[in-house]
């Protein structure tokens, strides 16, 4: 049964704050590899697709695979004198993950066999890093506060963190990766990735003193952890099931579309200074929809709100697939809207999976958060393998030819923009079945789950 340790200073600003620095240090390094590091490869390393679409399947199954494992840490080992349960894992692993970014970006002198184990060690350890801090900080937000309307406020700055990320940091790396040319500068990605990685490591840290955890978890020394039961309760949690295919949408249009845009802009429309312009017009859009999603959420519910906009965003998703667009600027438009579905999944689908990990508790009475938490991130890896794996093979069967000075045949430009415009299709229909159709939690009943939960911690208290 979790406790609330009333040692520790009420959930306020602070702590929003500190979740929005959270955020914003994997960011650094997640959004960049995910972005870049096939563009890296395959321009300034010379790396066949293809081949990469083998490494991003094999590399992002194990990550997919490890994530339930990491995640069962926390439940079964506490680490250093707090009594804190994520935040000591966060610090042992964040220094590796700045470190594997730049690894990832690394113009090493190795050839051929190599050159290959290079880019394959390289990534499994960002890969591994990643999880080692981004598990413990998705699951934190279960022990920092147990209120569902400071949860959807976690939720919302968490957005914020990589939304701020990606607009603000990543729509500097077409300036200042790629020539007059349209060339990619190696030396400049291996820059950027060292001050990614200490600008990751200063955010962690931010976290780590501003957002406390407050919920202790109750648990006798003779009880045993047991990951069995675990996922039995997970099986039987359907609205934890309609949030993961929704989040395989979701992590296909994060994925996949952040690393099309250099393919697009550079081989379609000739013109990568529009990366940074349709990266920074996406900030505005944000500013105003971040203040409007809490007003649509209260009157019409967190699952109403995520539907909504993603039908919408299907819809314009649907017509850039089905029309050829030959204006950059009409796409770019047309791209900037459709991101209304994925700005609302994105600042609501946290605040869902504490929904999700509370009902768990409510029907099963089964909590271990890292551990639940760790199976819903396995549809986040998921998710990027198919987007990673898909892209690399896709590419290569429309007849993309890596180096850094090839130019495309008319065949393979357009199999380029077909390619790029058919993923964020998928991502939405996929949001909407997994939210519309399997998960099943309506205001009413969480009205009733919270209810039974606060009766319940209420009478252990006594």
């Amino acid at each position: 049964m979790a406790k609330i340790d009333t040692s520790v200073r009420p959930f306020n600003a602070k702590d929003q704050f500190g979740y929005i620095f959270g955020d914003m240090a994997g960011s650094f390094v997640n959004l960049f590899v995910d972005a870049y590091f096939l563009t890296f490869c395959t321009y300034a390393l010379g790396i066949d697709a293809a081949w990469m679409a083998g490494l991003f399947l094999v590399a992002r199954l194990w990550d997919a695979i490890n994530d339930p494992i990491i995640g069962t840490f926390p439940d079964r080992w506490k680490l250093g004198k707090s009594k804190d349960k994520f935040t000591p894992w966060i610090k042992l692993f964040m220094i590796p993950l700045a470190l594997s970014g730049v690894l990832c970006f690394a113009k090493v002198p190795f050839e051929g066999v190599m050159l290959h184990a290079y880019v394959a060690f390289a990534y499994i350890f960002f890969g591994m890093s990643y999880t080692g801090t981004s598990m413990p900080f998705g699951a934190m937000a279960n022990v920092v506060t147990v209120d569902p309307v400071e949860r959807s406020k976690l939720s919302r700055a968490r957005s914020v963190g990589g939304g701020l990320v990606g607009a603000v940091a990543l729509s500097a790396v077409p300036m200042v990766c790629f020539d007059k040319n349209e060339n990619v500068i190696p030396g400049r990605f291996t820059l950027l990735a060292i001050i990614f990685g200490i600008l990751c490591i200063v955010c962690y840290v931010l976290l780590c003193t501003m957002t406390k955890e407050r919920v202790r978890e109750e648990r006798s020394e003779n009880q045993k952890f047991e990951y069995g039961k675990v996922i039995r309760a997970a099986l039987h949690n359907r609205p934890l099931i309609g949030v993961m295919v929704a989040t395989i949408g979701s992590m296909l249009t994060i994925t996949g579309s952040s690393q099309t845009y250099s393919y697009i802009y550079k081989e379609v429309y000739h013109n990568t200074d529009m990366i940074m312009i349709s990266t920074v017009a996406a900030m505005p859009f944000m500013v105003v929809v971040f203040p409007l999603i809490p007003k649509m959420v209260r009157k019409y519910g967190k699952r109403n709100v995520i539907l909504a906009t993603s039908a919408l965003s299907f819809g314009l998703s649907l017509i850039r697939m089905v029309v050829y667009i030959e204006n950059v600027y009409v796409y770019t438009a047309l791209n900037i809207l459709t991101l209304l579905g994925q700005t609302a999944f994105t600042m609501l689908i946290w605040a869902l999976v504490s929904d999700c990990l509370d009902y768990s508790e409510w029907k099963t009475g089964i909590r271990s958060d890292g551990s639940m938490y760790s199976l819903y991130t396995f549809s986040r890896k998921i998710g990027s393998t198919v987007a990673s794996t898909g892209i690399a093979a896709g590419l290569s069967m429309v007849g993309y030819v890596s180096g850094a000075n090839v130019v495309q045949t008319p065949e393979a430009v357009r199999g380029i923009y077909y390619l790029c415009s058919g993923i964020p299709t998928l991502c939405y229909a996929l949001c909407l079945i997994g939210i519309g159709l399997i998960f099943n939690l309506d205001k009413k009943t969480m009205d009733e789950m919270y209810a039974a939960l606060a009766a319940k911690r209420a009478a252990s208290e006594q």
